[in-house]
């Protein structure tokens, strides 16, 4: 079930009436929450609810038995299990045919034919997301940060709580079990919050990033027959497309769940207002950065060695995260890429003890930005060597401009959206308690009028980008 959605704009409003029915029995709500994210993740296929079941059940009976265990090695042996366990069905269903299609290209480089073992796996949605949710669960109680639950209910409605299931943000127990464990209390405040976020991740994903895909998508397509400027244009587009798309999904999510009385950690806090690349990762996609961080920067030793121990660090933690989100050698050398600019940047500032001031400070980091996405959109890595040696070599000729009304629509919403993110970064104010500051009648003003510029701008391009992560 999309969030853009017919089903979603039916779904939410009768979760919403029946879960608060039920205000006096949080027990009840955690069992309707339970039964409705089910029903919502079994709009895609029912069957890979029997892969969130089966982690949820093992999550759940380890998280117990190493906070029960006292013995090291026992506690240890348990945490492998967990890791096993999840990282192996992630690695069956999104990186079994990578593996084994780069296996067999390199033997093919040797002179030895391998057969064809690929297999029609179909990807479960949102297996990344819910994957590495209960690795940190389980994570953290061997750590001894957090203890389990022994409520079973309370434990997989952390899991599978619809709004943030198949794409985010990947929340923390330490931050969301206790939420689930305890009374909510209908909020005001937080309902207009959330109504407000709602609405302004719809017009974020409508209104600009499905209108944005239809140039992106045209130049895409067949980047090599484009000149250096429209291959700018469109990457972009897509920096912006991508971004309004994934935190107008997070928008949604974190709008739906206060709804509820439940509140989400923030996922994305204007990335591209950034003086470097490292503040970046502290604004984008901040979910997932912060689980990198904690959970395998950390393990690997952080910066706690010499300089290139460090750097090594957050080589390998990039390197699997461009890996985390897609299954080809374009996402790998994406994260590559990130890893070397991040130590390269590392190495400056803490030479010369600066940072980036000022104007130039946002150009450099948007531009360094920019180049790395041209791996991320491409179909094919001789597609993204072709866009990056434009972009060094550029021919200064005018865009492809294509089909009038995209690429005017386009201009307009992309217009739109640096606006609005202006005002937001200019005024310091925060989207999550936006809509509380401001009055009924102007938010039913702010509704209407989002929904004016869905019914003028609404595109046919439904589908979230992270959703295939």
């Amino acid at each position: 079930m999309l969030f853009n959605s017919i089903e979603y704009l039916i779904f939410l409003p009768t979760v919403f009436i029946l879960y608060w029915l039920l205000k006096n029995d949080y027990k009840k709500q955690n069992l309707l929450l339970l039964l409705s994210s089910f029903v919502f993740y079994g709009f895609w296929d029912w069957r890979f609810l029997s892969l969130i079941i089966y982690s949820s059940f093992i999550d759940y009976y380890i998280g117990i038995k190493i906070h029960e265990t006292e013995d090291k090695k026992t506690r240890k042996n348990w945490l492998i299990l967990s890791l096993v366990s999840n990282l192996g069905l992630l690695a069956a269903f999104k990186y079994y045919n990578f593996f084994a299609e780069s296996f067999a290209a390199l033997m093919s480089g040797f002179g030895w034919e391998v057969d064809n073992v690929t297999l029609n796996i179909i990807l479960p949605i949102g297996i990344s997301f819910y994957t590495f949710q209960t690795l940190s669960y389980t994570i953290d109680i061997y750590r001894k940060d957090f203890k389990p639950t022994y409520d079973i209910v309370a434990f997989f409605t952390f899991v599978s709580l619809f709004p943030q299931l198949v794409a985010g943000p990947i929340e923390r127990a330490s931050n969301l079990l206790p939420q689930i464990e305890r009374k909510r209390i209908f909020n005001k405040k937080w309902f207009k919050d959330g109504l407000f976020q709602i609405t302004v991740g719809l017009f974020r994903k409508i209104v600009i990033a499905d209108n944005l895909a239809h140039y992106v998508n045209s130049v895409y397509a067949d980047p090599e027959i484009h000149n250096s400027s429209t291959l700018v244009v469109a990457t972009v587009f897509f920096a912006y497309q991508i971004y309004f798309d994934f935190a107008g999904y997070s928008d949604i999510a974190i709008g739906s769940a206060k709804l509820l009385g439940i509140e989400f950690k923030r996922n994305f806090n204007l990335p591209y207002f950034s003086k470097s690349l490292s503040e970046v990762w502290t604004r984008w996609h901040i979910s997932l950065s912060t689980w990198l961080r904690d959970y395998l920067y950390k393990s690997l030793g952080s910066n706690k060695g010499s300089k290139w121990f460090t750097y090594r660090n957050v080589l390998i933690t990039m390197v699997l995260g461009g890996l985390w989100h897609g299954n080809t050698w374009n996402f790998v050398i994406w994260g590559f890429m990130q890893g070397i600019l991040l130590g390269i940047e590392k190495a400056i500032f803490t030479k010369l003890s600066i940072r980036h001031a000022g104007t130039i400070g946002y150009i450099i980091t948007f531009t360094i930005i920019l180049s790395t996405w041209a791996f991320f959109r491409a179909e094919t890595f001789q597609s993204a060597k072709y866009i990056i040696k434009k972009f060094i070599f550029f021919d200064f000729k005018i865009p492809y401009i294509g089909e009038v009304n995209i690429i005017t629509t386009s201009v307009c919403v992309f217009i739109l959206g640096m606006l609005f993110d202006l005002y937001l970064y200019k005024s310091n104010k925060s989207l999550e308690t936006l809509g509380s500051k401001i009055s009924t009648y102007q938010l039913s003003f702010i509704i209407a009028l989002v929904l004016v510029f869905m019914a003028l701008f609404y595109s046919t391009s439904n589908n979230f980008i992270y959703f295939q992560f």
